[in-house]
């Protein structure tokens, strides 16, 4: 199915598979209440809240029959073992951070509906074939520390650990502090965050976009998470009077800038979907009224699902934006600050996802995350997929993001068909 398109379903009928969605509802708010006093969900790495968030889902895990695990970083693992536990297992789930003053469903709905669902199998069906694990992942947001992903990226490798002294929150507290605050890290190694018994990973989550709601569809079927490039751009002139320094004769860092975002716009659009860049950091310097700005900063954000598309963009904006500098007499600087590739998911996987909505009966489609997500970090490494259910008005990151609970159900049976047919069959 070509992404971008939704495809009608039969019929809705009750699925086979039906996980009992109000027990993730009940998840779902009682993870809302570890956060810190004031507006949204704000829980960040390490912090109380984490903590006891993090312990609330052990102990959960625990009561529901799973076997409870934590790594060195503070992942939190329910295991289900299968009838050959030495076998890769089956992971599923998300992440437990929040940004500040986020919502209650970003990251938290993938870890309610993994728990619940490991629950209900085991409930049903009894021991699976091949080993089920709900993960809650630590970090993915960044929003305490400068770098994200510390959660997957230390279970795939991206981390190794050596990165907890070199980075510290605005506070001045490491890493390394936060973890030994939280008995973690090297005072207490339960378990080697790497992993190389991963079979495959399965990551459900809402859109935090507006194309599911908008286009009426309950479920997003991810074929890529796009890559990433960023750049920081420095373009400089000469600051001057702004009464007496004629038009013909400036060197205007702002105007010059303008052009270059005008003209990264109008590319954009006709690269068209998925492709996006984005400006979202101005500097202007020395920013006073009545004088010509002599250098401003700025950040760009591209992304796309395709690589080749992705560098040949950043190439021809790259060319762009030193040809609109020399015709002003400006200098220019282009410094990459971060390069991700894309991310594709799982082609069997997908497909499988695509045959459980049309079983159910529920509209679905085949779409690309703008969004990066932990499943990305893993797809490199073993079989992923990702499913989306719709976000009102496409809010995410806010005390205004919700998802129907009809919404969250729906997502809850895919996936738990989904894990059924990897795990029992």
């Amino acid at each position: 199915m070509a992404a971008g398109k939704t495809r009608a379903a039969h019929p809705m009928k009750a699925p086979l598979i039906q996980a009992p969605a109000s027990q993730m509802m009940s998840l779902l708010e009682e993870l809302a209440a570890f956060s810190i006093p004031g507006t949204g969900v704000t829980r960040l790495l390490y912090s109380p809240e984490w903590s006891r968030a993090q312990l609330f889902l052990q102990e959960r895990m625990a009561g529901l029959g799973l076997e409870v695990k934590v790594d060195a970083v503070g992942n939190v693992y329910g295991r289900l073992s299968g009838d050959n536990p030495d076998d890769p297992a089956i992971v599923t789930g998300s992440h437990v951070d929040t940004v500040v003053n986020g919502g209650k469903y970003d990251g938290a709905y993938g870890i309610a509906a993994a728990i619940t669902a490991l629950h209900y199998l085991q409930q049903t069906f009894g021991k699976p074939k091949r080993t089920l694990e709900a993960v809650s992942f630590c970090e993915e947001e960044g929003s305490r520390f400068p770098l994200t992903f510390w959660g997957s990226g230390n279970v795939t490798g991206l981390y190794n650990g050596s990165e907890a002294d070199a980075h510290a929150d605005a506070e001045g507290v490491t890493l390394t502090a936060a973890m030994a605050e939280c008995s973690l890290g090297s005072l207490n190694p339960v378990l080697n965050a790497r992993r190389e018994d991963i079979g495959a990973f399965v990551e459900l989550h809402i859109e935090q976009g507006i194309i599911l709601e908008k286009t009426d569809t309950q479920i997003g079927v991810v074929q890529a998470i796009v890559g990433q490039r960023r750049f920081a751009v420095t373009v400089s002139g000469a600051a001057n009077h702004a009464g007496t320094t004629p038009m013909l004769m400036r060197q205007d860092a702002l105007a010059g800038t303008a052009e270059m975002l005008l003209a990264m716009e109008r590319l954009a659009l006709e690269a068209g979907e998925p492709l996006v860049a984005t400006s979202g950091r101005l500097e202007v310097l020395p920013n006073t009224p009545n004088v010509i700005p002599g250098e401003v900063q700025f950040t760009l954000d591209i992304r796309h699902s395709e690589e080749e598309e992705l560098d040949s963009f950043c190439s021809h904006i790259t060319s762009v934006f030193k040809e609109v500098a020399e015709g002003r007499g400006l200098a220019i600087e282009i410094s990459p600050r971060l390069s991700a590739s894309p991310a594709p998911m799982d082609t069997r996987l997908t497909g499988m996802l695509e045959s459980i909505c049309r079983n159910q009966g529920r509209t679905y489609r085949a779409m690309v995350s703008g969004a990066g997500h932990d499943a990305q970090l893993f797809a490199p490494q073993c079989p992923t997929a990702m499913i989306f259910v719709p976000s009102r008005a496409g809010i995410s990151h806010s005390p205004e993001e919700y998802s129907s609970p009809e919404e969250l159900a729906a997502g809850l049976d895919v996936l738990t068909e989904l894990l059924y047919e990897l795990a029992y069959k």
